[in-house]
C-alpha cells in the first residue's frame, strides 16, 4: 500500500523542482494529483513526466480566478481534497535602500496573498483529518543580505499555520510549514551564478545543497499518516544551515 492510497492531492506551482519532484511521489504513493502552473507548455511537460493519475490546470496562484477555477476542475473531477500543498512562489534580490513598490506587491501578492486564497478556496472541497502544508523558506529564519521582501512574504506562514489548525480544529485539518534551504534547481540556476552558490553551499554545515527529492520526501511526510500527531509545526529542511 502506498501513503497515500485513493487521497487526492492539489500541488500549486508544481511544474519544477522541488513541487514536480513531491507531485511524482504523491502519485507513486498512491494518490491522484492536480498540478498548477502558470506556463502552459511547462504545465503540459510536467504532466507528462508525472504520467498518471493527474491532473494539469493552468493558473497563477495569485490570481483569485484562476484559483476559482482550479478548485471548480477538483470538485468536478474528484469532488474533494485530502491534501493540499501550497508550493506556488518566488522571490528576487532586492536591498533594503532599493526595494521598489513593484517588488513588494508581487512577492508578497504570490508568496503571502496567493497562499492564503489558495488555502481559503480550497476548505469546501476539503476532507476532515486532511492535511494542508505550505513552502516556506529559510530565509524567513536567517539574515541573508538583500532577501528581506521574499523572507518577510514567506515569514507569515508560520503564523497562519498556528491559528489555522486551531480554527479547523473540529475537522481534524493539521497545517505546517515545510521550509526548505538552498535546493539545487533549475531556477536556483537562473537566478546564482557559481559564486554566489559556492557561498551558499558554505553555509551548509553538509557542504552541498539539497536536492528536490529530498524536500519530496519530507513533503510526503506532512501530507501522509505519517505525521498525525504533527500540527502547526515548521520542518526545517535545509541541511542544517539555519541550525547554527
Amino acid at each position: 500500500m502506498g501513503k497515500l492510497d485513493g487521497k487526492v492531492a492539489v500541488i500549486t506551482g508544481g511544474t519544477a523542482g522541488m513541487a514536480l519532484a513531491g507531485a511524482k511521489l504523491f502519485v507513486d504513493e498512491g494518490a491522484h494529483v492536480f498540478v498548477t502552473g502558470r506556463r502552459q507548455d511547462a504545465l503540459d511537460a510536467a504532466v507528462r513526466q508525472i504520467g498518471r493519475n493527474v491532473t494539469g490546470v493552468q493558473g497563477d496562484a495569485a490570481d483569485l480566478d484562476d484559483l476559482d477555477r482550479l478548485y471548480d476542475t477538483v470538485k468536478r473531477e474528484k469532488g474533494s481534497i485530502d491534501v493540499l500543498w501550497a508550493s506556488a512562489g518566488g522571490g528576487e534580490p532586492a536591498p533594503l535602500g532599493e526595494i521598489t513598490e513593484a517588488q513588494f506587491d508581487t512577492w508578497f501578492g504570490l508568496n503571502a496573498r496567493g497562499t492564503l486564497f489558495t488555502v481559503q478556496k480550497a476548505l469546501p472541497l476539503f476532507n476532515d483529518g486532511g492535511s494542508i502544508l505550505m513552502t516556506g523558506s529559510n530565509a524567513s529564519l536567517g539574515a541573508f543580505p538583500g532577501w528581506s521582501v521574499y523572507a518577510g512574504s514567506k515569514a507569515v506562514q508560520q503564523a497562519w499555520a498556528r491559528v489555522w489548525l486551531n480554527e479547523l480544529r473540529d475537522r481534524r485539518i493539521r497545517v505546517n510549514v515545510l521550509t526548505p534551504g538552498q535546493v539545487a534547481t533549475a531556477k536556483q540556476e537562473e537566478l546564482f551564478d557559481e559564486a554566489t552558490k559556492r557561498q551558499f553551499e558554505s553555509l551548509i554545515p553538509r557542504g552541498r545543497m539539497g536536492s528536490p527529492d529530498e524536500i519530496a520526501s519530507a513533503a510526503l511526510f506532512l501530507a501522509s499518516d505519517d505525521s498525525s500527531y504533527v500540527n502547526g509545526m515548521e520542518l526545517v529542511a535545509d541541511g542544517g544551515t539555519t541550525a547554527l
